[in-house]
């Protein structure tokens, strides 16, 4: 191993459980965050830089963690998005042909503290009875008390608008402007791999800050609308609201992924919550009710759509069902061409069960 001796580090949770272990390299210092863990067995670098995972600190239920390095074409954004890392056993080695570094490097290069040496078990046993709080990582050891006082007050993720932090600054395109099709997305936090579909079946996209107005979309003279997965609670994103309520007004082809699909639920007066801890993982098991069909899913969030209110509400239909609490994983609008779904179909990483959704919204262009 690189580091014979190594700076000793803390999770502190805000009941004031704390787990033990050990800086990452040589980087100290102490960051805050939503604990929450994700049951990806590869694909660390992928969940790392996904903006959706934004003022999160990660806990890795996989017992190894970098021992595959990292590669310069997977990631999801331009840079880490987690506000830190918690690993059991953290390689500094790795072995893979096509990696470009190592994931040590990845870390210090982006600033990015993480820890080591936890028993993550624990964390993740204590995390799903508990629920997903805020946590605190840090090389400060002697400083509890210190670090308790600054835990207390990080704001908790409910009622918290991260997309502004994620959002890209000014329009951008993606794909070639010769495309059969022209897409108008709203990035609330989205992922380079949900662009990387959507363009490979003949669209061009122009990418929107968080607050554009849906004039400003439509100048673009699109043949359809894209909402976006991101960080944080889709309740004060009422900029987005405001533009998928514009687009369902006239009708026109709308699409969206996670946080997405919770802003097209909330434009039609549907409530969303605050889940005890979310789904993060790339084996979660859907339903299609449309065909019958089951579907392994990659998923990220943690905040869901009210089912009953969803079920009450005329003008919805729910087409996809999470089997393992039954929570609303996809909606369509009967008398729209709206649709979106909780999970991601990118899926990067994960599996590719749902990648016919991006089909699904190319066809809607085609109407």
């Amino acid at each position: 191993m690189k580091y014979q001796k190594r700076q000793k580090a803390i999770v502190l949770l805000a009941d004031g459980t704390i787990f033990y272990g050990k800086a990452v390299g040589n980087k100290q210092g102490t960051s805050f965050g939503e604990v929450c863990f994700n049951t990806g067995m590869t694909g660390y670098q992928e969940i790392f830089t996904d903006p959706s995972y934004y003022g999160q600190l990660m806990v890795a239920t996989n017992a190894h963690i970098g021992n595959y390095g990292v590669n310069d074409n997977e990631v999801e954004s331009d840079s880490i998005k987690i506000a830190g890392l918690i690993v059991k056993n953290f390689s500094y080695e790795y072995s893979r042909d096509s990696a470009d570094g190592s994931l040590e490097d990845f870390l210090e290069k982006n600033d990015l503290l993480a820890i080591s040496d936890v028993d993550t078990r624990a964390l993740v046993s204590y995390i799903r009875d508990h629920g997903a709080m805020n946590a605190v990582i840090s090389t400060e050891v002697d400083n509890i008390e210190g670090l308790k006082k600054q835990l207390a007050e990080v704001p908790n993720m409910e009622g918290l608008e991260l997309a502004s932090q994620v959002s890209t600054k000014e329009p951008y395109y993606f794909g070639d402007e010769k495309a059969t099709y022209k897409v108008a997305a709203l990035d609330i936090g989205i992922k380079k791999n949900i662009l990387r579909h959507i363009a490979s079946r003949d669209a061009y996209i122009k990418v929107f800050p968080y607050n554009a107005k849906f004039e400003d979309l439509e100048a673009f003279k699109p043949d359809g609308y894209f909402l976006s997965n991101g960080p944080g609670d889709p309740e004060p994103l009422i900029d987005a609201q405001e533009v998928a309520k514009e687009i369902i007004k006239r009708d026109l082809p709308l699409f969206g992924i996670c946080l997405g699909h919770q802003v097209i639920a909330r434009a039609n007066g549907v409530s969303t919550y605050k889940m005890h801890n979310g789904h993060r993982g790339i084996n979660h098991p859907v339903k299609n009710l449309i065909t019958g069909k089951g579907e392994i899913t990659s998923q990220n969030h943690g905040f869901a759509v009210n089912r009953e209110e969803a079920e009450a509400n005329s003008d919805l239909e729910i087409t996809h069902v999470h089997l393992n609490d039954h929570t609303v994983a996809g909606l369509s609008m009967k008398n729209k061409n709206v649709f979106s779904v909780q999970y991601h179909p990118e899926a990067s990483p994960g599996p590719h069960d749902s990648s016919y959704l991006f089909d699904q919204f190319i066809e809607n262009l085609k109407k």
